[in-house]
């Protein structure tokens, strides 16, 4: 029970942490810790818990960081077609 109250406290702690941040940060540390999960995961089960978990965070970074300057281009594009006066490309 002390373990679950810890990790809903240290989960509500990060999510908390967040309000002040960009999008851009936070897509980047949310691909970040997904990866990190998924390569910790994949670690454990070839036996090198701590590199899957690195490796993961890397890559999930990157994906975040590339994710949100695919939301940017969007964002951009679609105020150009509103200033425009035409519809935003789908």
């Amino acid at each position: 029970m002390k373990t679950l109250s810890a990790a809903v406290l240290g989960i509500g702690l990060t999510v908390g942490g967040c309000s002040e941040m960009s999008d851009t940060s936070r897509r980047t540390l949310s691909g970040a810790g997904a990866g990190a999960a998924g390569g910790a995961v994949i670690g454990s089960l070839t036996g090198d818990f701590g590199w899957g978990a690195l490796i993961g965070a890397g890559v999930g970074a990157a994906g975040g960081y590339l994710y949100d300057q695919h939301k940017q281009d969007e964002q951009a594009a679609y105020q150009r077609g509103l200033q425009e006066g035409r519809p935003a490309p789908r």
